[in-house]
């Protein structure tokens, strides 16, 4: 065996995973219960048949096949009509319900395509700095321009960027499916990203196994626990334009007196989220069993009950807009939110990080946005639910990230869950560093006394006066 032999079967598992990806990327929908064996006989077909020469270059012909293969399987799909939503990105058959944007006008798509031809000519010459600038230009003339999103993905990939380059080619694929230079990209990138997310997690997880082992009786854990369900409701609210103070939420919640000169819808949106929050603390918390669709109502009856009895728990009958996104018809959305209770106990679901799980949760029902009020209340309520399932602590999303949060929804919205996912993680590890902190003991102890003088270590800071 030589070196050409040792190097074509060092690229054999890379094969496999990428056509183990044709798989998961298809949802487990071709050939059913086949679909894992297929891939692994085809990774193996494909490891046997390239040549040991130039095996690189093959390797990524090899990848294009399969990307390709990959978006006939999904064209050719009996269940092409119907919205697939659990994997991590919107699926190419949700196409529908991606936000509408302007389309942009003749000139600006063409100063774009003459800014992409620019910046590959920059490139050529090694100027990346000056390429990535014409290829940001072009992108701003025409953000659905998927060629200089895959080319400005390039550029980020080399400079180590893979996260930001997994991101735009996910853009890409979102507007052209079967573009092949993004299937190519995304395929080699996807575990890249895989792999530093799952590291971030790691992070998490060793910080709330720090958590779980402070004593349940802890006085300093008891207090700020305490602390952080107002902080939670105040937050919650006040990301939604509510104009309350903390201590005017503590009052209303303790005392149920009303705030002179602050409207009663604001103090009822506090009283209801506060009783949806009891209601998961003391019911959903203290039962075993499945998730359904009647807890996510009883949630949303108990956030909107206070302000709008009659809405309260009751699934929407207009169609509503949220900005650029276009959520699911009234008529669907009874087979929506059946999809996603299903897709919340499914296997799937429950094998995923809770972090990740919890993330997706608030996403799924936010996008359907099945309420005509308070759909952002009750999905940060779900999210905080499932991660007090997996004995996570309940996170807050404060109002000074309000624009950061509806930027990652709004991506998500686009076709890339994950920028979202990671937001959540950041509010998830700043929620658990709080309670770290809080829960410290300091210890503060005398300086060892020395022979001559009382105390050694001791510096004079204030001058005695006889």
């Amino acid at each position: 065996m030589g070196t050409r032999t040792t190097k074509g079967w060092r690229i054999y598992p890379r094969i496999v995973m990428a056509a183990v990806s044709l798989w998961r990327y298809s949802g487990g929908r071709v050939l059913g219960g086949w679909g894992p064996l297929l891939c692994v006989f085809l990774g193996s077909l494909v490891a046997l048949l390239v040549p040991l020469v130039g095996v690189e270059n093959q390797y990524c012909a090899a990848l294009r096949g399969i990307a390709q293969l990959r978006c006939q399987l999904w064209e050719s799909s009996p269940q092409a009509s119907a919205v697939q939503s659990t994997s991590l990105t919107v699926p190419f058959t949700g196409l529908d319900l991606l936000p509408h944007r302007a389309k942009p006008s003749k000139e600006m798509e063409l100063e774009a395509k003459a800014a992409l031809q620019q910046a590959l000519e920059m490139r050529k010459l090694g100027k990346r700095e000056k390429a990535q600038k014409l290829l940001v230009h072009a992108l701003s003339m025409n953000p659905e321009f998927v060629d200089a999103l895959t080319e400005l993905g390039t550029i980020l990939e080399e400079e180590k960027d893979v996260v930001q380059a997994d991101h735009l080619y996910s853009k890409a694929l979102a507007i052209s499916p079967c573009n092949e230079k993004a299937l190519v990209s995304k395929d080699r990138t996807l575990p890249l990203v895989e792999e530093i997310d799952q590291r971030y997690f790691g992070i998490i997880d060793s910080k709330v196994r720090r958590l779980m082992s402070i004593p349940k009786g802890n006085s300093a854990l008891r207090r700020v626990m305490e602390e952080t369900y107002y902080h939670h409701i105040y937050h919650t609210v006040a990301i939604e334009g509510n104009t309350l103070t903390l201590s005017e939420i503590r009052h209303i919640i303790e005392t149920r007196y009303a705030v002179p000169g602050k409207s009663l819808q604001e103090q009822n949106e506090a009283i209801g989220v506060d009783a949806a929050m009891k209601y998961i603390n003391t019911t959903l918390l203290s039962r075993s069993g499945m998730m359904t669709l009647g807890d996510i109502l009883e949630i949303h009856r108990r956030v909107l009950g206070y302000v709008d009895p009659v809405e309260g728990g009751r699934l929407r009958t207009n169609q509503v807009f949220v900005g650029h996104h276009i959520p699911p018809h009234p008529r669907d959305l009874q087979r929506h939110m059946e999809e996603l209770v299903q897709w919340l106990n499914s296997e799937e679901a429950l094998q995923l990080h809770p972090v990740e799980f919890a993330a997706l949760a608030h996403y799924k029902l936010v996008y359907v946005h099945p309420f005509v009020d308070g759909n952002g209340r009750t999905s940060r309520l779900l999210m905080n639910l499932v991660l007090l399932q997996a004995r996570y602590p309940p996170i807050t999303i404060r109002k000074e990230q309000r624009a950061e949060y509806y930027t990652a929804l709004d991506t998500a919205n686009e076709g890339d869950v994950r920028p979202f996912i990671r937001f959540i993680a950041k509010c998830t590890e700043m929620t658990l560093d709080t309670l770290l902190i809080s829960t410290t003991d300091y210890t503060v102890g005398l300086p060892a006394a020395g022979q001559d003088q009382p105390c050694p270590d001791c510096k004079q800071t204030i001058s005695i006066h006889n």
